[in-house]
C-alpha cells in the first residue's frame, strides 16, 4: 500500500489550486518539522522566508547520508520527506519561516517550531514533536503529574508573537508532542488569533486532562480540531480526548505505527480503519490504571528519580542507549538503591507498572484467542 513517499511521486506535480491542501499535506508538513533548520530557515526575529526547494538546498549541502544515518528515526524519516518534497512541484515554492529551537535542560523543555506559507494564501504553523533527545521525553512524563508543561507555554507565546501581524488564514499541526502543542497553542491563544485558524491537526499526539476540556477556548475550537491515529495507537490514546478520531491503516506493527510514514494513503487521504485496534485500548487502560494508583507527588519524584539516572549516565539522547552506556544506567540505578527513599517509589511504581501491564498482555491474549 502507498504511503507518504509515494503519495510525493503520484501527486506531487499538482499544484494547491489543482488540488487542494488536505490531511496527507498536513501530515508531510509536521514531520517536516523534525528536520534540524538552524541557520537554513531564517528565524522568527528576522521576518525572511526561504523556498522550501532552497532550504533543502542548504540542509544536503550540509549534513551528507552518513550524517544523516546517526540520527534518530523520526529525523532521518524526515530528511527523506525534506529531498522529496524539494523535488515536488507541489512544494519546491512553499515558504518556510520564522524558525524556532529551543532545549532548556533545567526546564525540561524541548521545542520547535516554524512556519509554512503555502501557494494557496494560508500558513502552516507546524510545532515539533519529541524528538531523540532524553529532555525531550522527560517532559513528555511531566504531562502525567503538571498540569501545564514548559513546551505548551512555548507555544502559545510563540504562536502570538509569529502569528499577531499576519493576516492569512491559519492552519496549526504537529505529530506526537506537536499535535498536543498545537492543539493547546489553538485553545489558549488570543481570541484575535483564534478567529483565523481554519484547522488544527493532532497527529497521534496526546490529549489533555479533563480540565483543559472543560475550558470553554476548548469548546470554541473544538470543531477545527482534526485528530488522526493509527489503528494501534499508544501516544494518541494518552490522556483525555474529546474530539472525534480518524484511524488510519498502518504498514506497521504495535509502536511503530507511531511512525506516519508508515501510514497507508490512497489518492489525497489516509486509508481508513474501522476502528481503534482493541489492544490499543487496553493499553491505554493499563497506563491509566497505573497512574491512578500513583499520586502526583509519587509520579513526579519516579519522573524525577528515572532521568536522574539517564542524566548522571551522561544519557543525551535515544542515540545514546547503546549497550556501554546502559552499563552506566545499571551502575545509577545500585548507587540510587542505596536510598531508602529511591528505591521504594522506583519500587512501588515499577512493581504498579508490571502489573497493569501484565494485566493488559493477558486481556490482548484472550482476546486473540476470542477471535480464532
Amino acid at each position: 500500500m502507498a504511503n507518504l513517499l509515494d503519495y510525493l511521486d503520484w501527486r506531487g506535480d499538482l499544484a494547491f489550486g489543482q488540488s487542494p491542501f488536505n490531511e496527507v499535506d498536513n501530515v508531510i508538513l509536521a514531520q517536516l518539522s523534525y528536520v534540524n533548520m538552524d541557520g537554513i530557515v531564517p528565524l522568527k526575529e528576522s521576518g525572511g522566508e526561504v523556498a522550501l526547494a532552497e532550504a533543502a538546498r542548504r540542509y544536503f549541502e550540509q549534513h551528507d547520508e552518513e550524517r544523516i544515518r546517526s540520527f534518530g528515526y523520526m529525523q532521518r524519516n524526515a530528511a527523506l520527506l525534506f529531498k522529496k518534497c524539494a523535488a515536488t512541484a507541489r512544494f519546491a515554492d512553499v515558504r518556510l519561516s520564522r524558525y524556532e529551537n529551543q532545549i532548556d535542560w533545567d526546564l525540561a523543555k524541548q521545542f520547535a517550531a516554524l512556519h509554512f506559507r503555502l501557494p494557496d494564501g494560508t500558513v502552516y504553523v507546524a510545532f515539533r514533536g519529541t524528538d531523540d533527545t532524553i529532555i525531550g521525553w522527560k517532559e513528555n512524563f511531566h504531562m502525567s503529574f503538571q498540569d501545564v508543561i514548559p513546551a505548551q507555554l512555548e507555544a502559545v507565546r510563540y504562536l502570538e508573537e509569529t502569528a499577531d501581524n499576519l493576516h492569512a488564514p491559519l492552519r496549526l499541526g504537529g505529530h506526537s508532542k506537536g499535535g498536543n502543542l498545537a492543539v493547546y497553542a489553538a485553545v489558549m491563544c488570543d481570541p484575535s488569533i483564534q478567529n483565523r485558524i481554519v484547522e488544527v491537526y493532532n497527529n497521534d499526539g496526546p490529549g489533555f486532562a479533563s480540565h483543559i476540556l472543560e475550558h470553554e477556548a476548548y469548546r470554541r475550537m473544538r470543531g477545527k480540531i482534526r485528530t488522526i491515529v493509527p489503528r494501534l495507537s499508544v501516544v494518541g490514546m494518552l490522556l483525555e480526548h474529546e474530539e472525534p478520531q480518524v484511524v488510519v491503516r498502518s504498514s506497521q506493527m504495535f509502536l511503530l505505527q507511531h511512525d506516519p510514514l508508515s501510514w497507508e494513503v490512497l489518492g489525497s487521504r489516509f486509508v481508513r480503519a474501522e476502528q481503534v485496534a482493541k489492544e490499543s485500548r487496553m493499553i491505554e487502560a493499563a497506563i491509566r490504571s497505573w497512574l491512578q494508583q500513583l499520586s502526583p507527588a509519587e509520579r513526579k519524584q519516579f519522573v524525577d528519580n528515572l532521568f536522574a539516572i539517564f542524566e548522571k549516565a551522561n544519557i543525551r539522547s535515544v542515540q545514546d542507549l547503546t549497550r556501554a552506556k546502559w552499563r552506566n544506567v545499571i551502575q545509577m540505578v545500585r548507587m540510587l538503591n542505596q536510598s531508602e527513599e529511591h528505591k521504594v517509589v522506583l519500587a512501588r511504581s515499577l512493581k504498579v507498572l508490571f502489573q497493569e501491564g501484565r494485566r493488559a498482555f493477558w486481556s490482548m491474549r484472550r482476546e486473540r484467542i476470542k477471535g480464532d
